[in-house]
């Protein structure tokens, strides 16, 4: 059984709190806290095995590692993404909370957002809406780097078909990122360079 404690502690969600791998610096280990976290991890486990059958890229996704018993009960194990420099990688929102931030990174995360669109569509990723919380911009080089979904992936669909038809797939993908960038417009209409960003790529879209 690990032991986590508050040294190992990376923050929190509304169902689940997530620490470092007590054994391992490039894992880390989510616990359930909130009543609807134990459903949460269940659909997750089902999408990443789906996933793992398909032998889909998992650049832009944190991988599964399966589960562990600690003393905040079960655990389930992801890798943890980390910049370049060792340092654990930091949410998207906190690259676009302020026009300022969002400046200083501004190339390498257009160049980031399309990649992570490209990558959604073609490798057929399902998530539960995007949002920016549950993204983390990993910093690869001094310019640049990827934007990489940790959290809330899985179809929720009483009846998933989207697992299985390419098309159906391909149609909710669109919709859950036309609500991303709409979500974005709306939560962070105090950021223009942001907005900016969005409207190139709506322009690059009709092209």
């Amino acid at each position: 059984m690990y032991i986590l404690d508050s040294s190992l502690f990376i923050g929190h969600g509304v169902n689940r709190e997530c620490y470092v791998h007590p054994e391992n610096s490039a894992l880390c280990i989510k616990v359930v806290v909130g009543h609807g976290g134990k459903r949460e991890t269940r659909i997750e486990k089902s999408a990443y095995k789906h996933l793992e059958k398909r032998g889909i890229s998992w650049e832009l996704l944190s991988r599964f590692h399966g589960t562990v018993s600690t003393n905040k009960g079960l655990g389930v194990v992801f890798e943890l993404i980390r910049d370049r420099d060792g340092s654990i990688s930091k949410p998207l929102r906190q690259y676009i909370h302020t026009p300022e931030q969002t400046a200083l990174h501004r190339d390498g995360l257009s160049r980031a957002f399309s990649h992570l669109k490209t990558y959604l569509f073609s490798e057929e990723i399902i998530t539960s809406p995007l949002k920016a919380k549950n993204i983390v911009y990993q910093q690869t080089t001094d310019t640049g780097g990827k934007l990489v979904i940790i959290d809330n992936v899985g179809n929720t669909d009483f009846i998933p078909i989207c697992n299985y038809l390419s098309w159906a797939a391909q149609r909710k993908i669109h919709r859950r990122w036309k609500r991303f960038e709409l979500r974005l417009k709306t939560r962070y209409a105090h950021n223009p360079i942001l907005q900016h960003m969005i409207a190139q790529w709506d322009q690059a879209a009709m092209i």
